[in-house]
């Protein structure tokens, strides 16, 4: 990756408005309660989750890849929250508040991953009625392991990058994501993700959970191992046991590798073709303006 600029700094903000502008749909508003904020980090078993919960009957549950692959996404908001939480706004107001997430997550009843664990605190205080589940994974050397083949692996991929730099939604979903979301969480302003998490991403981790342990009352958490399956979930939910296996979404030859192959298919073949376009443009340009400057 090319260094870049501070992510809070006047050059992305300038390309967040002007050169990547998208138009946005209006905000959602609330229309049920939310029931259930699943916080933990990334790579915890968070899609197993998203389906796990849609199995008990919850029947819109918010995951991180919503923000990239829902129709009429809402990326540039999200960019916005996230530069809200890290660096405050601009008039000095850096409180996030419940119509803040309404506004994105209105339909959702229940939500994991990177809404959830991102803003934590936040959205805990924002829906203090909801149950709370910290899923987590009993080997963090495992955990370290798969977030740096998955996530940092995503950032060091060249493909991604292109697309990030010449398809206005693929920048979105790189910015959100792999500039705003995941680097600031794990301590690197500057937006090198990679770095952040191979420098800091275990104590980020253990400080995470202390944080959630700290914050909600007991009765109202669930401690929840990616290896428990049902039981303990439904307990605490009040739901039947399914008769259906735990959705382990990982080992069914889904989520990761399923996800990058549909992000592939959205932005980097078009980043292509746009940097193909923009290529011959400009090197037609400069044989003409060769062509009138020898005669």
């Amino acid at each position: 990756m090319v260094p870049s600029p501070g992510i809070d700094s006047w050059w992305w903000r300038f390309l967040e408005k002007y050169v990547y502008r998208l138009p946005e749909p209006p905000p959602r508003t609330r229309t049920k309660p939310m029931q259930v904020i699943c916080v933990g980090p990334p790579r915890s078993g968070t899609e197993s989750l998203q389906q796990a919960l849609l199995t008990l009957g919850y029947d819109y549950t918010y995951h991180g890849w919503d923000i990239m692959f829902e129709e009429n996404h809402r990326m540039p908001a999200w960019a916005r929250l996230c530069r809200k939480k890290w660096f405050g706004s601009m008039d000095g107001e850096s409180n996030i508040t419940t119509k803040d997430f309404d506004e994105l997550i209105g339909h959702a009843v229940a939500v994991t991953d990177a809404p959830a664990s991102v803003f934590a605190a936040d959205i805990i205080a924002a829906y203090p009625e909801a149950k709370v589940i910290l899923n987590m994974r009993s080997d963090l050397d495992a955990w370290y392991k798969s977030v740096d083949k998955t996530i940092v692996g995503v950032n060091d991929n060249w493909m991604f990058w292109i697309a990030g730099l010449f398809d206005r939604e693929g920048f979105w979903a790189w910015h959100v994501a792999e500039r705003l979301m995941w680097p600031l969480l794990f301590r690197a302003p500057d937006g090198n993700m990679a770095k952040g998490i191979r420098r800091n991403g275990k104590w980020v981790y253990r400080e995470h959970c202390n944080m959630i342990r700290g914050l909600v009352p007991k009765e109202q958490l669930l401690e929840w191992n990616v290896g428990d399956g049902w039981e303990p979930i439904c307990k605490f939910l009040d739901k039947p046991v399914p008769e259906t296996e735990f959705p382990h979404v990982n080992t069914m030859g889904k989520g990761w590798k399923e996800r990058e192959e549909q992000a592939a298919k959205l932005w980097v073949g078009r980043a292509f073709r746009n940097m193909l376009l923009i290529t011959g443009v400009l090197v037609g340009g400069a044989a003409i303006g060769y062509s009138y400057w020898r005669h």
